[in-house]
């Protein structure tokens, strides 16, 4: 059987206030900092249709067996069991939102990962801004994507609620944050969305971050995959390793009785080794958002967070940089979002 979720215990949920002073002007593109990957995937709906971006034959299995079909989604897609504010009392200070208006869910916004979640988009930032509000001195990097069936007026009053939401807590794209500028503007939060007309029209919003990921269900290849990406030099400004691993069709055929939970915890070990092995910093291995799968069943967060004490004793001078301002398109070596 497997491991069922275990009750948070501790966690860093002040992790950033708690830098040592000389990190404090450390542009935050150059710290390392925790992310979960699918942080929504915690409430998908084992009952909801599957996405209309999946494949057609995945589509139409689950038409003709949606008592086969959608359980076994459920299994593979669930990746974070932990809801947002947990989360972020573990440390995780990137949360990956892929947004999706259900086929028949009226004007509401949901999430989805193969199926569609209980939870709204609404209620999450909510949620969000309650946390922040709690913790004064934490930022948190929000990438919304994906946009499942969105029309342009579903996007405008997405928009809208986000800024009216955050407000004043909104960081500018046209900044180069560090904890220090973001705490003495009164800012804790930064919106990456993926929708280059809305990034256009309101400063507020950076444009999408890179997301590097492997596509593979063998920690091995994930590894090697994000060493040679290191080797060719880092984006500017955030970035994102991808520690998740991916099924295919051919490994869920001859693993029927895994899921991704059990898939992750077998990895875990070698995916932090790797973890611990790194620096952060604008040099060109320098790691800066590192996301996992199931962030509250190992000590992810800890780790990443520990990666910051390496910069200390530094001659600190990075090379001047544009932050997330207007780019018309998207950044290089974006490999996808997993």
């Amino acid at each position: 059987m497997e491991d069922r979720p275990r009750p948070l215990r501790g966690g860093n949920p002040d992790w950033m206030s708690r830098l040592p002073e000389e990190l404090l002007d450390v542009p935050l593109c150059d710290l390392a900092v925790p992310g979960s990957h699918d942080s929504m995937s915690f409430c998908l709906d084992v009952s909801s249709p599957v996405v209309r971006s999946e494949s057609c034959l995945l589509r139409l299995t689950d038409r003709l067996l949606p008592c086969c079909t959608r359980p076994c989604v459920y299994r593979w897609a669930t990746t974070q069991q932990s809801v947002l504010s947990d989360q972020c009392e573990l440390g995780v200070r990137f949360l990956d939102l892929r947004i999706a208006k259900k086929p028949a869910g009226g004007s509401k916004l949901f999430f989805a990962h193969g199926i569609y979640t209980l939870m709204t988009v609404k209620e999450a930032l909510c949620e969000l801004a309650t946390w922040l509000d709690a913790h004064p001195k934490e930022i948190v990097i929000v990438a919304c994507s994906h946009f499942e069936s969105l029309t342009d007026e579903d996007h405008t009053h997405l928009v809208e609620f986000i800024l009216s939401l955050f407000s004043r807590k909104l960081c500018s794209s046209q900044d180069v944050p560090t904890l220090r500028s973001c705490w003495s503007r009164g800012q804790q939060i930064i919106v990456c969305y993926d929708n280059i007309q809305m990034v256009l029209q309101h400063p507020e919003l950076w444009t999408e971050i890179p997301y590097w990921y492997a596509n593979s269900p063998d920690p091995k290849k994930v590894i090697a995959y994000l060493e040679a990406q290191k080797s060719r030099g880092r984006p500017d400004g955030f970035y994102v390793c991808g520690l998740n691993l991916t099924e295919h069709a051919p490994y869920i055929f001859f693993h029927p009785c895994q899921s991704m939970r059990r898939m992750t915890l077998e990895a875990l070990s070698s995916l932090l080794r790797w973890t611990a092995e790194q620096t952060p910093g604008p040099q060109g291995g320098g790691v800066n958002i590192i996301c996992s799968d199931f962030v509250e069943v190992s000590q992810f967060c800890s780790t990443v967070i520990g990666l910051n004490y390496k910069l200390l004793g530094r001659a600190w001078a990075p090379a001047p940089r544009p932050a997330g301002t207007r780019p018309e398109a998207s950044p290089p070596d974006a490999a996808g979002t997993g």
